[in-house]
C-alpha cells in the first residue's frame, strides 16, 4: 500500500480569487538531496518519486496532471503565454502566464528568485524565474509589460509577490557578475554590497525593476526565506549542489 504524503507549502495572499504558493522540502517522496518534495524533471531526480510527489500536490490543488505546467527553465527571458488549449511550448521558457482558470503555472528555483504576479482586475497571472542572468536581463520588466500587451493589464493593479531565494549576504558573486549588472546600468548602490568580494541582493534588484514598471512599493511582498541560510526547508543549489531537489513557486486561478 502507498504511503500518503502531503506537501508542506507555503501560502501567499495575492487576492481573492487565487492560490499562490511555493513548495518546501517537507512532504514527498524524493530520497536525499532530493528530499523529500521535489517535482523538477531536469535535476537528477527519480521519475517515480517525481510522479508521486505531482500527484500528492495535484490532489492536494484538485486539479489533474495535464493542469500542473511547469517550464524547461534556461535562465533567458522568453514567456510562455497558457492558452485553453494547453499547447504552449514550455521548453526554453523562464515565465508563465495565463488568465485560464484551473490552471497552476510555475517556476522551479533552488536560490535563483521566483516572482508571482495578479492583476485581480484582468483576472490574468504570470510566475517568473528570476536568476542573476535573468535578473540582468530584466525578465521581470518584460513580463509586466507582455501582461499589458496581451491581457491590457496595468501595471498598477498588478500585485506581486517576490518568492524564497538567495540574499545578499549569502550571494557572493565574481567580478563579472558584478560588472554585469553595472553594465546594464542598475543602481548597484542599491543592489549590492562589498565584503570581501562583492555581493547581489537579487530580491531588492526584482523588488525595484516592478517599481519601475509602474507597479506600487505596497503592491509587492517579498518572502524573508534565504533559500542558502534555510536549506533545511528549501532548496539552495549552492549549499546542496545542483543534483537536488527545486522549490515549485505557483499560481492558480479559481473558477
Amino acid at each position: 500500500m502507498q504511503t500518503r504524503r502531503k506537501p508542506i507549502l507555503k501560502e501567499y495572499h495575492l487576492g481573492e480569487g487565487v492560490t499562490a504558493f511555493c513548495t518546501t522540502r517537507q512532504g514527498g517522496f524524493s530520497k536525499g538531496k532530493y528530499g523529500e518534495f521535489n517535482i523538477n524533471r531536469y535535476c537528477g531526480d527519480e521519475e517515480e518519486a517525481i510522479s508521486k510527489n505531482r500527484q500528492a500536490l495535484c490532489t492536494l490543488l484538485g486539479i489533474s496532471d495535464d493542469l500542473l505546467l511547469m517550464p524547461h527553465q534556461v535562465h533567458q527571458t522568453e514567456i510562455a503565454v497558457i492558452n485553453e488549449q494547453l499547447d504552449a511550448n514550455l521548453e526554453g521558457v523562464d515565465a508563465l502566464m495565463t488568465n485560464v482558470s484551473g490552471v497552476c503555472i510555475g517556476v522551479s528555483t533552488a536560490d535563483c528568485i521566483p516572482i508571482l504576479l495578479y492583476d485581480p482586475v484582468q483576472r490574468a497571472v504570470c510566475a517568473i524565474h528570476a536568476g542573476w542572468r535573468g535578473t540582468v536581463q530584466r525578465i521581470v520588466e518584460k513580463a509586466v509589460s507582455k501582461m499589458s500587451a496581451v491581457y491590457g493589464s496595468h501595471p498598477s493593479d498588478l500585485m506581486a509577490q517576490i518568492g524564497p531565494g538567495i540574499h545578499l549576504e549569502s550571494f557572493e558573486v565574481g567580478d563579472e557578475v558584478y560588472d554585469a549588472f553595472a553594465h546594464e546600468g542598475f543602481d548597484m548602490e542599491s543592489i549590492s554590497k562589498k565584503y570581501e568580494k562583492w555581493h547581489i541582493d537579487l530580491p531588492e534588484c526584482n523588488r525595484l525593476q516592478l517599481m519601475s514598471q509602474g507597479v506600487p512599493a505596497n503592491h509587492i511582498a517579498v518572502s524573508p526565506v534565504c533559500t542558502f541560510m534555510q536549506s533545511d526547508s528549501f532548496f539552495s543549489a549552492r549549499r546542496l549542489g545542483i543534483q537536488s531537489g527545486r522549490i515549485f513557486t505557483a499560481i492558480i486561478i479559481h473558477q
